[in-house]
C-alpha cells in the first residue's frame, strides 16, 4: 500500500498503481480514459482494437471500484461508440443516475458527408448506494435578471430555488478548450475546468479525495485543488506529468501572489 498518497499524481500505468490504494478510500471517481479512437498520447494507450479495449476498460473498472467508499460516486467520459457496452458493464455493478450529453460547441463548418457530424462527449454518472453524496446547491446554476423579474409576483417571494438557481439539466453545453483559452495546453483531449469543477463540487465532500486514473493533463487534480478537496491518480506520459506538476504549481503562485 502507498505510505502517501493523497495529492500525488503517480507516473504510471492505472493497472499497476491501483492495486496499491487502499479500498473504501475514494470519495469520487473520475474517469476520462482514451476513447478508443486512436488519439495520440505519447504511446499506443488509444490503439487497440474493439474487443482488446473493452477488455482493458473491464479490468481498470475492475480494480477501481473497490476504492470508492460505500456512498461514492463515479463520472466516466466516453464516446457514442462504446458508452453502451460499458455503461452495461457499470451497471451490472452501480445504480446509473445519468447519462450526461457534453455539447462541445463545435462551429457548424465542413465535417463528414456520409453521416452526421459528432459534436458530444458522453458521460455517465453512477453510484453505489441511495445515500450517495451529491450537494445540488453547490452547483445551482443562478438565473438572470429577466427571469427573476418574471417570478417577482408574491407567490415567489422567498423561494429558495428562484435566489439559489436552478439544477444543471443532463445537457451541458460548454465550449470545448481552443488555443486562446487560457487553461488550455499541449494535449489533445482535454477537458474545460468547469465540468470537472462541477462534477466535484456535487459529487465529493469538501476535504474529500478524488480519484482520476488517466490524468492527462491534470485537469481533474487542478480542479481538486481549486475546490478544496484532494486527489490521487496515474498518468503513463511523463511530459503530461511534468504539465501536471506546473499546473499545479501554478495555483500555488497564485495563492501566494493573491
Amino acid at each position: 500500500m502507498m505510505a502517501e498518497w493523497r495529492n500525488q499524481v503517480f507516473c504510471e500505468d492505472a493497472l499497476q498503481g491501483l492495486a496499491r490504494l487502499p479500498d473504501a478510500s475514494i470519495d469520487l471517481l473520475l474517469a476520462d480514459p482514451p476513447y478508443g479512437l486512436g488519439k495520440d498520447y505519447g504511446n499506443e494507450s488509444d490503439k487497440m482494437e474493439s474487443a482488446a479495449y473493452l477488455e482493458w476498460m473491464a479490468q481498470w473498472i475492475d480494480l477501481a471500484l473497490p476504492k470508492l467508499k460505500a456512498n461514492g460516486s463515479l463520472y466516466i467520459f466516453l464516446t457514442w461508440r462504446y458508452s453502451p457496452e460499458v455503461f452495461v458493464m457499470l451497471k451490472q455493478r452501480m445504480s446509473m443516475m445519468n447519462e450526461i450529453i457534453w455539447d462541445r460547441r463545435v462551429p457548424s463548418m465542413g465535417g463528414t458527408v456520409r453521416k452526421y457530424s459528432s459534436v458530444h462527449d458522453t458521460i455517465g454518472f453512477f453510484v453505489k448506494a441511495k445515500d450517495y453524496y451529491f450537494d445540488l446547491d453547490a452547483i445551482r446554476i443562478p438565473y438572470d435578471a429577466a427571469t427573476k423579474k418574471a417570478r417577482s409576483r408574491k407567490i415567489f417571494e422567498g423561494a429558495k430555488w428562484l435566489e439559489m438557481g436552478f439544477n444543471p439539466k443532463d445537457v451541458w453545453s460548454v465550449s470545448r478548450l481552443h488555443r486562446e483559452h487560457a487553461e488550455r495546453e499541449e494535449h489533445p483531449t482535454q477537458k474545460p475546468l468547469e465540468i470537472i469543477e462541477r462534477m466535484i463540487k456535487a459529487s465529493c465532500p469538501p476535504g474529500g479525495v478524488v480519484l482520476d486514473p488517466f490524468m492527462g493533463s491534470g485537469t481533474t487534480a487542478v480542479a481538486a485543488k481549486r475546490c478544496g478537496r484532494d486527489f490521487v491518480g496515474f498518468e503513463l506520459n511523463p511530459d503530461y506529468c511534468a504539465m501536471i506538476e506546473n499546473r499545479l504549481a501554478s495555483i500555488d503562485t497564485e495563492a501566494l501572489s493573491a
